[in-house]
């Protein structure tokens, strides 16, 4: 399972994801502004911040779905939003994205579910596609149940589809949106140690929005912190380090709080 450069030659160094003076807005409304900060490569990068705070409109941002008000999203050194389609193309075809509510075809099985970007995206026959799904599948434990369709399995067993779907086309960039949202514990802590796997597995740069402070302190490498006042990134770093040594008091609230109620 190997990865593919963003970029061919790209050097090392160059960070997978650089964001720079970065504003969100929705019409005149600005959400965040003046967001710097890079995702460095093979890490688990999280999101963090009350609810409001950007952090899902953050993430549309770096997977191309909104484009930034101000500023710019490198992609291995290319400015993603003033990429040409063939370039955007190219980039995309290297994310995965597991979605909130991980939005799996209710009409299709999980096997066909996870064949959809095999299928579109590459020039695999059936055969090779199915031994990849049920590879796949067995990856995030689902083993024997790739003929099963969503509404007959549970919800962390449909958000365990989805990361099998979003891992078909072994990307390099993965995206969580909110993976615990919905689940219990056992469940999330399960999705957890999946994420873990994927990056000590094959050295995925992984980008993650999450309220949850368990899943946080658990999987992080480094963490951004959002701040809804202040409406601009104040604080970046180990979660556990800043829970310890907190930058200011949003931050020390939000990572010494409890989780109940906070989404």
């Amino acid at each position: 399972m190997k990865h593919a450069p963003l970029a061919a030659d790209v050097p090392a160094e160059v960070a997978p994801i650089d964001v720079r003076h970065l504003t969100m807005r929705y019409g005149p409304v600005v959400v965040m502004h003046d967001l710097d900060f890079a995702v460095q490569r093979g890490e688990v990068f999280v999101i963090m911040g009350g609810s409001g705070s950007g952090k899902s409109t953050l993430l549309k941002h770096l997977i191309g779905l909104k484009a930034p008000a101000e500023g710019t999203i490198l992609m291995d050194g290319e400015d993603f939003g003033a990429a040409d389609d063939a370039t955007r193309k190219r980039v995309l075809r290297r994310m995965g994205v597991l979605y909130q509510n991980g939005a799996l075809w209710s009409g299709l099985t999980l096997a066909e579910n996870v064949a959809l970007p095999l299928t579109e995206f590459t020039k695999l026959g059936t055969d090779a596609i199915g031994d990849v799904v049920q590879l796949k599948l067995e990856l995030v434990g689902l083993r024997g149940f790739a003929d099963f369709y969503p509404a007959a399995i549970s919800g962390g067993m449909r958000k365990r589809a989805a990361l099998a779907r979003a891992i078909a086309l072994d990307p390099e960039l993965l995206f969580f949106d909110e993976p615990s949202s919905g689940l219990d514990p056992v469940s999330a802590s399960r999705l957890d140690d999946l994420i873990l796997e994927i990056k000590a597995s094959f050295g995925t740069t992984i980008v993650v929005v999450s309220h949850d402070l368990a899943s946080i302190f658990r999987i992080a490498d480094r963490a951004l912190f959002l701040d809804i006042d202040q409406k601009t990134m104040t604080a970046l770093g180990n979660p556990a380090e800043m829970r310890d040594h907190p930058p200011n008091d949003a931050v020390h609230r939000f990572l010494t709080r409890s989780s109940e109620g906070v989404t």
